[in-house]
């Protein structure tokens, strides 16, 4: 596997993330880890963080266009806003699809 794809591979499981990738403890705005989700937890797999991170230029994100609801945005706790993305999966989750 090649460097950018072990990078891609630790975004997706920030539990192997190396210390040099990982957020400084030293104050609030740096212990948002900018590559989980805040709602879930779970990896956002945000184009910008896997650009910043990786080295490698990604297309738009994802979330360029998607809808975010108001409510679902009222959920991402105070601290993290406009800090870390909301991923995919609950964005989906709080918009059902139309029948």
């Amino acid at each position: 596997m090649g460097s950018w794809q072990t990078k891609l591979r630790e975004l997706q499981y920030p539990a192997a993330m190396p210390e040099t990738l990982t957020p400084a403890k030293n104050n609030a705005a740096s212990a948002i880890d900018t590559r989980l989700c805040p709602l879930c937890g779970q990896g956002n797999l945000c184009a910008n963080e896997i650009e910043r991170a990786t080295g490698v230029p990604q297309d738009a994100c994802w979330c360029t266009t998607a809808h975010f609801d108001a409510a679902l945005l009222e959920r991402v706790p105070v601290e993290a806003r406009r800090l870390s993305c909301i991923c995919a999966r609950c964005v989906a989750a709080s918009n059902p699809p139309n029948l």
